[in-house]
């Protein structure tokens, strides 16, 4: 099963859906290549892909969010080093079982795409809504 950004996802700033798109299309490069392959360094590989991506997407999230001085950034922060851990729990894993099992599978599906879908949802949405209002001075 395929990650997917659909209408949910939207947060209405532009670079963090391109990103976020961006990063659905690792994760599925991820997926696709335990399919198509059970070589671990072929595994390894793809996570370092998907790792570096999301890397680079936390600190352009967490610079958009400093400069509109967003008052949740700690804990959003704290989501982001969640990730970060799921990752390297997912090295391991792969290392453990020497690449990519159904386990391996299900848990990129359980820990990086629902954890991600949840996580653009609330945290980046509110990121997106709080630099919308106050660029425009709207209100809700």
């Amino acid at each position: 099963m395929r990650a997917e950004f659909d209408e949910s996802l939207v947060t209405g700033n532009e670079m963090i859906d391109t990103q976020h798109k961006e990063l659905i299309d690792k994760i599925n490069k991820l997926l696709d290549s335990c399919e198509t392959s059970k070589d671990q360094a072929v595994a390894v590989s793809t996570l370092d892909y998907l790792a570096d991506y999301t890397e680079f997407h936390f600190g352009e999230e967490e610079k958009l969010q400093e400069e509109v001085e967003y008052p949740g950034i700690v804990q959003h922060k704290k989501e982001h080093d969640k990730l970060r851990e799921v990752v390297k729990d997912l090295y391991d894993m792969l290392e453990e079982e020497q690449g990519p099992s159904p386990a391996f599978v299900e848990a990129v599906h359980k820990n990086v795409v629902e954890w991600l879908y949840q996580h653009i949802k609330t945290f980046d949405r509110s990121v997106a809504e709080f630099k919308y209002m106050n660029q425009s001075g709207d209100r809700l």
